[in-house]
């Protein structure tokens, strides 16, 4: 099997470089030129086109995307290239194959109104160019693809790369108080968790496609196709998620020059943002466990993990 992942460099390419080399043979590209002339930039979708015609592998892994929120309200069609045009040329190139295409996509498709955790069935309504193209990107890759994988996830971090729980670290040893918004949820997800699961479902879906192709395989195949919500089991919101990073952080490392005393919860209206973020964020899991035969376990674990590996690794 030969795999093309697109965005090895990012919180979740890293992970999933480490997932799925053992799958078969990876080739994993990040926007940057590559010594054989090879494109895994986003940005030059035709460049692209010409990559994946000339490696024909079988499952392609779309980890690239324009992410940041709030910059997106001023380039809406850079985004929108990124996020809508290139996945679809990707969707494209991979039915033209008959390989499978993995893309990712975000919570933001939602309006998050409510507080129950939003259904793959549920309609969408997002609040902010992003999620726009995000949901676009989505709707290309469903039209043009009948192999795709699509899975929504939210609040995701790593050890590496820039997040949420890896500012409060720098902030819990600069400032006495910290004020953190308190009416958003969701559930933190890591990378190497979206990596683990990607993992095994393209083994799942392989798996059917290497099978004896009888009438009752053809239909796995079709329902196994679609849209999934992919985050840590649980929920939060910000304030809480910030207060539990520091708790931890310092009991893991007392030694370490915490300042902060204070983490103030206040509300969205405090802060002033290019985008709207959605107040619910929370994603129902069941389709995904339940067709995958996974277990997702509770955000605090993997959070913990992270903290030890960042930490722990500074101390020795």
């Amino acid at each position: 099997m030969k795999i093309l992942l697109l965005g090895k460099n990012g919180q979740v390419g890293q992970a999933l470089q480490r997932t799925l080399a053992p799958l078969g043979e990876l080739v994993a590209l990040d926007r940057n030129p590559h010594s054989a002339g090879l494109c895994g930039d986003l940005g030059q979708p035709e460049a692209l086109a010409a990559t994946i015609r000339q490696l024909r592998p079988d499952v392609i892994v779309n980890a690239a995307a324009y992410t940041a929120v709030d910059k997106a309200e001023g380039e809406p069609e850079q985004a929108r290239l990124i996020n809508a045009h290139a996945p679809e040329v990707l969707a494209r190139e991979a039915e033209a194959l008959g390989a499978w295409l993995i893309h990712y996509s975000t919570d933001y498709v939602f309006n998050g109104s409510g507080s129950e955790p939003w259904q793959e069935t549920d309609a969408t309504a997002p609040l902010n160019i992003y999620g726009q193209t995000k949901l676009e990107g989505e709707l290309r890759v469903q039209a043009a693809s009948t192999r795709h994988l699509i899975f929504r996830t939210s609040w995701v971090y790593a050890a590496h790369g820039s997040n949420f729980a890896k500012t409060m670290l720098k902030l819990a040893q600069e400032r006495e108080r910290l004020t953190v918004i308190n009416d958003q949820w969701g559930a933190p997800t890591g990378a190497e968790l979206i990596a683990s699961v990607t993992a095994a479902a393209i083994q799942k879906v392989m798996a059917v496609d290497n099978a004896k192709q009888d009438t009752n395989q053809e239909v796995i195949q079709d329902v196994l196709a679609g849209i999934y919500h992919l985050v840590a089991a649980g929920e939060t919101n910000w304030h809480a998620y910030a207060s539990h990073v520091i708790s931890q952080a310092k009991a893991l490392r007392p030694d370490m020059p915490w300042a902060v005393k204070e983490i103030v919860p206040v509300p969205s209206t405090a802060f002033v943002t290019a985008a709207q973020r959605p107040h619910n964020s929370r994603l129902n899991t069941h389709k995904l466990q339940a067709a995958f035969g996974i277990r997702l376990p509770d955000w605090q674990q993997g959070v913990d993990s992270m903290l030890s590996e960042i930490l722990m690794k500074k101390h020795t």
